[in-house]
């Protein structure tokens, strides 16, 4: 029997305004995940799925109730260590479901891919979507956990788009720009909505884990950190991430 791919969700545990649950990002990163594991097996490639990270970086976030962290640093040495640990697997597909881990992660794949081990990361990212909390992410969670949304609550927080927004966050973090903690504006947010944005993520993650899978044709044997070797070629990213 063929040794099975490891995919691992990775979210947050940070607030997502006061209308959608702290861990938010880590629902919609494990319900692709799962996905993502059926449509491997569907596909005839054996898969598992490890527990959740549930806790990443977020100090983007830092001052409101809530969010906890580990920091960039941390998690970029746990992802090294969780990936190490997993030559046994036939693959490692890790599925980011925070934009604060993204620098994180992209050091990681640096480092492992200098010792032969090549994680494929696949972003949660919705084109034309909102930054966080807004009627992207509402929608999704809408279709996820209803039960988890306090729709009454929901309101308008800092609505220009992440190009405006981004050096002010990454300055001063999300209070800074938005009192709330919302990127967006969820009001108007639906269920199916939500069922339709999943659908198209899953599609797009399934497609591109099985492209990188199928070019590692050729494995590379784990060498020690001392004696790289060449990374692959990294997998063209999705357009937006979330979280």
């Amino acid at each position: 029997m063929a040794h099975p791919v490891l995919v691992v969700a990775v979210g947050s545990c940070e607030q997502h305004g006061p209308h959608l649950p702290l861990g938010t990002d880590s629902v919609i990163a494990a319900a692709v995940a799962e996905r993502l594991v059926a449509g491997l097996e569907a596909a005839d490639r054996p898969a598992v799925l490890a527990p959740i990270i549930s806790i990443g970086a977020s100090g983007e976030h830092a001052g409101f109730p809530g969010t906890l962290s580990f920091g960039s640093a941390v998690m970029e040495e746990m992802v090294v260590e969780l990936v190490r640990s997993a030559d046994h697997f036939a693959a490692v597909v890790i599925v980011n479901g925070h934009g604060g881990n993204t620098a994180a992660l992209a050091a990681a794949g640096e480092r492992l891919a200098a010792e032969g081990r090549r994680p494929v990361v696949i972003p949660c990212s919705f084109a034309r979507g909102d930054a966080h909390a807004g009627r992207t992410e509402t929608s999704v969670m809408l279709a996820l956990a209803p039960d988890l949304v306090r729709i009454d609550l929901a309101e308008p927080g800092a609505v220009e788009g992440w190009p405006e927004l981004r050096d002010r966050v990454l300055a001063g973090g999300v209070a800074s720009v938005s009192p709330n903690g919302v990127l967006g504006d969820p009001t108007g947010a639906t269920a199916a909505e939500g069922r339709s944005l999943l659908d198209d993520l899953v599609a797009r993650s399934l497609a591109t884990a099985l492209a990188a899978l199928n070019a590692l044709v050729d494995p590379v044997d784990p060498v020690d950190p001392v004696d790289p070797v060449a990374p692959v070629a990294p997998v063209a990213p999705a357009a937006r991430l979330h979280g």
